[in-house]
């Protein structure tokens, strides 16, 4: 491994803030969860739950309000245990040694717990402490936090008197300040403005330089733009997991075509030409173009093809059975999903198959109540 030394490592005191290039390290996960299980009282929160991430990585959690997200990242943070399975942050078990895990990680929940009485840069300075940063290290890294997180100019102000888009940064500030090898953000841009949030993306794609990032986010197309891995959740377990380019194109694209019908009745032709085609997997009935002309006469018709899940680019072999089959194209398009609809799609296909609920039992006759007693 060759370590690149940066700002970072200046003030960390514990030679965390280096760039992970090559050789083992980079390879070895930051975060690994294993198999792990967790329930409160007969609700199962986590059923199962295992990924791993690495350095540099932005993963995105996505799931459902009762999907298991707060419980995983609670897991991963150290403040709640799983009934099963494990959990490692940095090489550290979060059971065995939550002190070292805790050292390597930043968390950010999403209502920032703070002290409205201290000042900005006192409560930083609070929180090098905590993490055990020898003093010499404590105000350039407490600089730097203030200077990241665009708080120099409240530094010495009340956390409580700050609007809430400021109080976000000082709980970003606070995940940030101990240099940690790995960042946990629960909604990091709830409460900013637009050039706030844009500026925080940036801030977060540049930190993800050094250090893996977990996101967590209800804003989809915000995931989109900056994780580079995405894992829904839902029902407690792990749904869908891979880029969103991988998501997308794994769920089947879709395909428009404008083709010109020369008589009436052509179009049970073109529907078995399109439904012949290597890849296909429905092909969505013909309707009139928005510029067809008189509904049911021969002109242009739209057609909408749907790609089998995992499937290449089909449109070549569309282009190829119209030129055969002297088919007239006027338009020929790919339709990738969203991210949004293949979120919708997962958790559909979580719902149908999820077990059915236990009956309830009969209620005890009078004797048997007696005989209960």
């Amino acid at each position: 491994m060759r370590n690149e030394p940066t700002l970072l490592s200046a003030f960390g005191g514990l030679g965390w803030g280096v760039r992970f290039t090559e050789g083992a390290a980079w390879r070895r996960p930051m975060v690994n969860v294993q198999d792990v299980y967790k329930s409160f009282g007969s609700v199962h929160a986590v059923n199962g739950v295992s990924f791993e991430l690495r350095p540099g990585q932005i993963a995105g959690l996505l799931g459902p309000n009762g999907a298991g997200k707060t419980t995983t990242i609670r897991m991963i943070a150290g403040f709640l245990y799983p009934d099963s399975g494990r959990v490692m942050v940095g090489g550290h078990d979060t059971m065995d040694s939550p002190a070292g895990a805790r050292r390597r990680m930043g968390y950010l929940p999403e209502s920032t717990p703070l002290y409205p009485e201290m000042k900005v840069r006192e409560y930083l300075h609070y929180r090098t402490r905590l993490f055990g940063m020898a003093r010499a290290f404590r105000r350039k890294a407490v600089d730097f936090a203030l200077e990241r997180c665009w708080l120099t100019n409240v530094a010495s102000q009340r956390v409580g008197t700050l609007s809430k888009g400021y109080k976000q940064r000082v709980g970003l500030g606070a995940a940030l300040v101990h240099n940690p090898q790995v960042l946990i953000l629960d909604e990091p841009t709830n409460g900013l403005d637009p050039t706030q949030i844009r500026e925080t993306r940036e801030l977060i794609r540049d930190l993800a330089k050094e250090r893996t990032m977990l996101l967590c986010s209800h804003i989809l197309p915000e995931v989109e733009r900056l994780c580079d891995r995405i894992i829904i959740l839902a029902g407690g377990t792990v749904r869908a997991d891979g880029s969103p380019a991988d998501l997308t194109r794994l769920r089947g694209a879709k395909y428009v075509v404008q083709a010109r019908e020369g008589k009436l009745g052509e179009s049970d032709r073109l529907l078995k030409l399109w439904q012949s085609l290597p890849h296909v997997e429905d092909v969505q009935g013909r309707k009139p173009s928005p510029t067809a002309g008189i509904l049911g006469s021969p002109g242009w018709t739209e057609w909408v093809i749907g790609a089998k899940p995992g499937a290449p680019d089909i449109r070549e072999h569309i282009w190829n059975a119209a030129a055969q089959g002297g088919i007239a194209l006027r338009e020929l398009r790919a339709e990738t999903p969203t991210l949004e609809s293949v979120f919708m799609r997962v958790l559909e296909e979580a719902e149908e198959n999820a077990p059915a609920p236990a009956a309830p039992k009969a209620p005890l006759a009078p004797e048997h109540k007696e005989a209960a007693a």
